[in-house]
């Protein structure tokens, strides 16, 4: 599945859905972002059942402050609504193979009660 542009009007009803979010934060004049780019292009074509979303930093700036970006490229993996990634740096494929990976792994109930206890 190719990558999808996101907007403050379509950034939480993408990332609240059922499915695996990836979310890559980033700027056209910021060099490792663009190093980035191809990397998580290819990952969308690998991962049909995992949505890849990009959110230019620039044209979302009220999104990007909104979501405390200080550093970009940063990924963000959600899953079932719960950010349970957010790091910023360009990753090698292996890299974001292994964070993908990881992320379908996960026991949501578990990540569910965590978060019910840290919100407690």
């Amino acid at each position: 599945m190719p990558t999808v542009n996101l907007t403050a009007e379509t950034f939480e009803s993408t990332v609240d859905s059922d499915k695996l979010v990836l979310v890559d934060w980033w700027a056209a004049w910021c060099g490792p972002c663009r190093m980035f780019a191809p990397v998580f292009e290819a990952a969308s074509e690998q991962h049909p059942d995992v949505v890849f979303g990009k959110v230019d930093t620039e044209a979302e700036q009220a999104l990007a402050a909104q979501a405390g970006i200080s550093s970009i490229p940063t990924l963000m993996i959600f899953r079932e609504g719960i950010l349970v990634f957010a790091q910023p740096g360009a990753l090698p494929a292996t890299a974001l193979e292994d964070l993908i990976t990881q992320a379908k792994a996960l026991d949501m109930d578990e990540v569910r009660a965590e978060v019910a206890k840290a919100s407690s």
